[in-house]
């Protein structure tokens, strides 16, 4: 079995992991409204945070096999699995237009894997790895601020999975660093990078817990899974040196493919927008006096 291969059968049962894990997360913020982040006193959270770890531990193993623009757009999988595990778990349904968006992000993201070219990608210098985990730590802390200036909790649960996804995509960055320089042995140098990816891995958990928060799966989740794999492939073709095939026209494809993607995110976002407007006037006329049972019931003549 060639190192493709087996990045991508790791990937395929990665996706599975993480799109359980999702499920969980959203039930359990469902059920525990009053903590957004890191509900430690529920059994079920525990057991996210591990199929998570099973998740990561599967993704960190395709890396060491596999390029970074490889690996990560398989990350698209995790919302196919998700929406029908969803549906037989825990009769969680996703409306029509839900499937319409989640389709998109995965066509586009798996355009992205055709293109991919596995070449090896070039090393990146300690001093650099800081510089980038230290921009990534801003960029991640900004996006929290701004989602709690937002009163939506459908815009807000975006911005919130928006910093996850960057969070995840950056561990997976310096993992596959660590990964090939951990060829020739572990070195000393290595610490604060790996000091880097939990501090990422952990943002990305508890960032993604709380975009579940009053939002739904799709939404959230497929925000996730987009800028997860286009983070890291950002860095990857700027940084590490990986390509896509096809020179030019190639990368014009995969830049199609990526506003694909955005353009199923954009979806599932909106269709969780209009879907809170008609909710929202439903449960305020059911709290009017006039339309109790009794009231109704009653001719206007005789009150």
């Amino acid at each position: 079995m060639s190192a493709l291969v087996l990045a991508v059968l790791l990937s395929l049962v990665s996706a599975v992991a993480y799109a359980a894990a999702a499920i969980v997360q959203e039930r359990v913020a469902a059920s525990t409204p009053g903590s957004a982040y890191a509900p430690v006193r529920r059994p079920a959270w525990w057991g996210s945070v591990s199929l998570n770890g099973l998740g990561a531990a599967l993704h960190v193993a395709a890396l060491a096999c596999g390029p970074l623009t490889l690996v990560q757009p398989m990350g698209a999988l995790t919302i196919v699995f998700a929406l029908p595990m969803a549906a037989v778990l825990v009769r969680r349904r996703a409306g029509a237009a839900a499937w319409r968006g989640a389709v998109m992000a995965t066509a586009g993201l798996a355009g992205l894997l055709v293109l991919t070219n596995g070449a090896d990608a070039d090393a990146l210098a300690t001093g650099s790895r800081l510089v980038l985990a230290a921009a990534g730590f801003g960029a991640v802390a900004a996006l929290f601020v701004a989602s709690r200036a937002l009163h939506r909790a459908a815009t807000r649960s975006v911005l919130l999975a928006a910093a996850a996804g960057g969070a995840f995509g950056l561990a997976s960055v310096f993992t596959k660093s660590v990964a090939e320089d951990w060829e020739s042995g572990p070195a000393l140098g290595d610490v604060p990078i790996l000091c880097a990816i939990a501090g990422f891995a952990m943002s990305g958990l508890l960032l993604s817990q709380a975009s579940y928060r009053g939002a739904g799966l799709a939404a959230p989740l497929a925000t996730v899974t987009v800028v997860n794999p286009v983070v890291a492939a950002a860095i990857g073709l700027t940084l590490f040196g990986e390509s896509f095939r096809y020179g030019s026209a190639g990368t014009a494809i995969a830049l199609g493919c990526g506003v694909v993607a955005a353009g199923g995110l954009i979806l599932l976002t909106t269709e969780r927008l209009g879907a809170a407007r008609h909710h929202k006037p439903v449960l305020t006329a059911a709290r009017r006096p006039e339309d109790s049972p009794d009231q109704t019931a009653t001719p206007p003549a005789l009150r």
